[in-house]
């Protein structure tokens, strides 16, 4: 048995040893019906197919989305709806007033918990898939993520507008640039994803599943108690019944939304209920720099030219004029350099009411409690400032200077 194991594990290691199956060839038709099979492409992915393990990721990250999306559904929940008050903050207030769940089940603490935990857990073991496709050697597989489909209110069955276009809605909406004759052109948004977009992919799980992992590791119950009813107006919560009341100051509406402001501020102390977790959490932010300079790595090794999700100095953007240069690669890893000394505690973040920096690293291994509000504050601070290099506008010259005002989209697009 260790002999069969050791030589997989050398196959695997084989730069090129990736072997094509048709699990990757059907994926994304598969994806696009909604009827990708996880057990078959486990079985393949266990045969030193790439393309399937890729496939075993996808199917990990769509199942972890849609029981989120699903559980969200089945409490009712909404977008918190903003009240007259917002739009003099200059807030879109325009929003859905009611759940799209008309008969929402009722929702408590520890059943939010388990949903958060079953999230970060299907998140994890997409990235354990995507690793190992991406340390596997190379493949290629094409898919337009627009057409993936997902069981969203999870009816049992992927209607027609369970795309994961329509989930994003705008933001992701293909442009119409082209017409002919009498129709639209929608360009193609195919991309060829490949092993670089493997470990992509694997930062990007652990992106989402840091803030999750984050709140289970303490105690948010009082403020879950205090302003759940404006994350999920009907599911039974103590305050659910008040989000209008009386008129204290401006309209019953924005002075309840007021209220629950301060109610949140107020209940945003969290003790740490657990250690390994909280401290998991620093683990979790240091995987994604990894996880980015093997991407890059991947992607500078690359010869071919297939739709890339990230190009190359040497490839085809797909992002339009916006190539990615020598310059731009050059900054991007200048910046996970900085981001990395902030994670070791090698370089601190500037606190607004101190000269002394405030060590991350310290505050994670540490740390009995968040309290947001006192973290601000100054005093909640004082136990995790430390003497040394203190994090400021020229530890980030590159990025400052390539990227601009535009980091957000570059962040959002190198992982």
């Amino acid at each position: 048995m260790r002999r069969l194991i050791g030589a997989a594990l050398a196959v695997m290691m084989v730069p090129g040893a990736a072997l094509a199956s048709p699990a990757g060839e059907q994926l994304a038709q598969h994806l696009y019906a909604g009827t990708a099979d996880h057990g078959y492409y486990e079985e393949e992915c266990a045969k030193f197919h790439m393309d399937a393990c890729f496939g075993q990721g996808l199917i990990d990250l769509i199942g972890a989305v849609e029981g989120l999306s699903q559980a969200l559904y089945r409490h009712g929940a909404v977008t918190p709806r903003m009240p007259a008050a917002a739009i003099l903050l200059g807030i879109d207030s325009d929003l859905p007033a009611g759940p799209a769940n008309p008969d929402p089940e009722a929702l408590d603490y520890d059943q939010l918990r388990s949903i958060l935990n079953d999230f970060v857990v299907r998140l994890d073991a997409a990235k354990w898939a995507f690793e190992t496709a991406g340390s596997g050697g190379d493949f290629t597989v094409s898919i337009d993520p627009l057409r993936v489909r997902l069981d969203i209110d999870g009816d049992g069955t992927v209607g027609e507008g369970e795309t994961l276009g329509s989930l994003l809605g705008d933001v992701m909406a293909p442009p119409q640039t082209k017409t002919k004759g009498d129709k639209s052109l929608v360009p193609d948004m195919t991309i060829g994803f490949d092993q670089a977009d493997a470990f992509w992919f694997a930062g990007y799980t652990q992106v989402a599943a840091a803030p999750f992992d984050f709140m289970l590791a303490h105690d948010f119950s009082e403020l879950f108690q205090a302003i759940g009813h404006r994350l999920f107006p009907k599911a039974g919560l103590p305050m659910q019944d008040y989000s209008r009341g009386g008129t204290l100051m401006m309209d019953p509406e924005t002075d309840t939304f007021i209220a629950d402001l301060i109610a949140a501020l107020h209940t945003s102390r969290f003790p740490v209920t657990d250690r390994e977790r909280f401290a998991g959490v620093l683990a979790r932010l240091q995987s994604v720099t990894a996880f980015s300079r093997q991407n890059w790595e991947a992607i500078l090794a690359e010869t071919d030219d297939n739709r890339e999700l990230v190009p190359s100095p040497r490839q085809t953007s797909l992002v339009p004029d916006q190539p990615v240069t020598q310059e731009i690669v050059d900054a991007w890893m200048a910046t996970l350099d900085t981001v990395d000394e902030i994670l070791t505690g090698e370089l601190l973040i500037p606190h607004w009411r101190f000269r002394q920096g405030f060590d991350l690293k310290l505050f994670f291994e540490t740390a009995e409690e968040t309290d947001f509000v006192m973290l601000l504050a100054g005093q909640g601070a004082l136990p995790f400032l430390s003497r040394g290099p203190v994090a400021d506008a020229d530890s980030f010259a590159a990025g400052n200077r390539v990227f601009g005002d535009n980091w957000p989209n570059f962040a959002l697009w190198f992982n």
